[in-house]
């Protein structure tokens, strides 16, 4: 913490997993709630899990999660998915994936873990429960940005706009990787932004 003096700043906050927002999902996170397939998947070996989301990382997370759990139950607000077609081709052929369409999750209870989730129909309201050892929330990403509202121009979602050479409005603030505006979420690509953003930097610097 403090005030630093800079001559040039790279801005490279990266984002965090959109959460669901509901009760339970503090509680239990860490405990049945999780935003991770890969690192999480193991601990539900032959247990019913579910999936919220229906983009491609959801589906590669239901798709992951079936090589050990029982069950894994993919809940989606929608009435299709949005992950690309090679991929839902890959869940619907999988037997241990089972879809909830036009259903979100509401709520998330147990005990000393989690052991239900309750859902709601959007068309219809009607309610119900699931019971699953745990739930994956799979549902976007928030860059990090809300301490930059006001400061830096950002698009609707949040993001840093940037031209092509990283530069913000504010010159010799430069950002760089998945918080910029239209960054494909790519790792490679996010190296690719941070090199680009301090050739320039160091041009800025150097003028």
């Amino acid at each position: 913490e403090g005030n630093f003096i800079a001559k040039a700043v790279i801005i490279a906050g990266g984002c965090s997993r959109q959460k669901l927002g509901i009760p339970g999902e503090e509680k239990f996170t860490g405990k049945g709630v999780s935003y991770c397939a890969t690192c999480d998947a193991y601990f539900f070996q032959d247990k019913p899990v579910a999936v919220a989301g229906g983009g491609n990382a959801a589906i590669t997370e239901a798709l992951h999660l079936a090589k050990f759990a029982s069950k894994v139950t993919v809940i989606h607000r929608r009435d299709r998915l949005r992950a690309t077609p090679i991929v839902q081709e890959k869940a619907f052929s999988e037997p241990r994936i089972e879809f909830r369409w036009n259903t979100v999750v509401e709520e998330i209870e147990g005990g000393d873990s989690v052991n239900q989730i309750r859902l709601r129909q959007v068309q219809t309201g009607e309610k119900s429960a699931l019971e699953v050892a745990g739930i994956f929330v799979s549902i976007g990403l928030k860059p990090d940005t809300d301490y930059l509202k006001g400061v830096l121009p950002l698009d609707e979602a949040g993001y840093i706009i940037t031209t092509d050479k990283m530069e913000t409005e504010i010159p010799g603030v430069f950002a760089a990787g998945d918080i910029r505006h239209n960054s494909p979420r790519q790792i490679i690509a996010a190296a690719g932004d941070g090199a680009t953003a301090a050739i320039y930097a160091e041009k800025f610097i150097a003028e």
